[in-house]
């Protein structure tokens, strides 16, 4: 049952299970992302602000070793979106996924041209249909349970808005997933696949520092919060992460960067700049030094399902299992039921 309904995803990603890795900075590095390749899954290599020279090297070293297709995230939000844009242009990567906020149409259309699949995410129907006719190939429907940049819909009010309605390209699902019974119910509805983080966050091939992962293992869903917007003046896009000091101090730079808007110091654009520069950095603090009071713990509501750090390919492998056994389960208390 699982083949039949992962037939679509599974032909627009060509690989083995139609489920993705998230593009998570710092984290979705070679390792993690060779990892979810080579055990049968699609995964997204993050961007992130790298420097361009950088992304290069390491795009470069993907495309000589990966096997099966795989993604670059571009975060359209970073200050060097453009130039990491136009080196990946001139590369052999299948799939561009833009992430942070929404291509333009132009971005759309000048990656097609160089022969990539794009994907870009939706948070509402406008957004979706949109993105369509941009031309994107196809959308993640992510709530706002997910970690990280996030939309302000709940993943149940959008799988009504968009998945319900939109048919003409491939649409994979997203935000508080962490489990195969789940991702069978999500196909049912019609999803082509999923997308996962926290819980490839929750793997033993991912190098985030270990303190990093123990700070999962210990969480709540309820302590994975979103990030508010003090004031229309600085727009923000929402950030969903474990509580910590790190949350603390955006709220005092939000606020700081409001009193200097204010005081003419400096133009919204910079400011903006300088709220991208404070979560790249503290999340790069926790993810690769440690720091998991001062850094940013970006982690969707989902791990406070997630108690265990396991090797990769029993992750897949038990997500696929599990949605099996909930198809058949279901396909069991379907025959059970009489026709009215």
């Amino acid at each position: 049952m699982f083949d039949a309904l992962a037939a679509r995803g599974r032909e627009f990603l060509g690989v083995r299970y139609p489920i993705i890795s998230g593009g998570m900075t710092w984290v979705s590095n070679f390792a993690l992302v060779k990892a979810v390749s080579d055990c049968g899954g699609f995964p997204v290599f993050a961007g992130g602000n790298m420097p361009p020279a950088l992304l290069e090297t390491e795009v470069d070293r993907l495309v000589a070793e990966l096997k099966h297709p795989f993604a670059v995230n571009l975060i359209t939000i970073a200050p060097n979106f453009r130039a990491q844009y136009e080196v990946l242009q001139s590369k052999k990567v299948p799939f561009v996924v833009f992430a942070g906020s929404f291509p333009r149409k132009s971005d759309v259309q000048g990656m097609k041209q160089a022969g990539k699949r794009c994907m870009a995410f939706a948070s509402e129907g406008s957004i979706a249909e949109q993105q369509i006719r941009f031309g994107i190939d196809a959308l993640i429907l992510e709530g706002s349970e997910a970690g990280g940049h996030i939309g302000h819909v709940s993943l149940m009010v959008l799988l009504q808005q968009v998945l319900f309605a939109y048919d003409a390209v491939p649409i994979f699902v997203a935000g508080g997933i962490a489990t195969g019974r789940m991702m069978a119910h999500l196909m049912l509805m019609g999803a082509a696949g999923v997308q996962l983080g926290t819980r490839f966050v929750m793997s033993e091939e991912c190098t985030a520092h270990p303190k990093f992962k123990e700070a999962f293992l210990h969480a709540h869903a309820r302590q994975a919060i979103s990030t508010p917007q003090y004031d229309s003046k600085l727009p923000v896009v929402a950030v969903r992460a474990i509580k910590n000091g790190g949350m603390e101090a955006f709220g005092k730079l939000q606020l700081e960067l409001l009193k200097q808007l204010e005081a003419g110091e400096i133009t919204r654009e910079a400011a903006q700049y300088e709220v991208e520069h404070f979560w790249v950095g503290s999340l790069r603090k926790a993810v690769e030094e440690g720091d998991v009071e001062g850094g940013s713990l970006m982690a969707g509501q989902s791990v406070g399902l997630l108690h265990d750090i396991l090797p990769m390919q029993q992750i897949l492998d038990t997500l696929v299992a599990d949605a099996e056994a909930e198809l058949q389960r279901v396909a069991g208390r379907m025959g059970t039921l009489n026709p009215v």
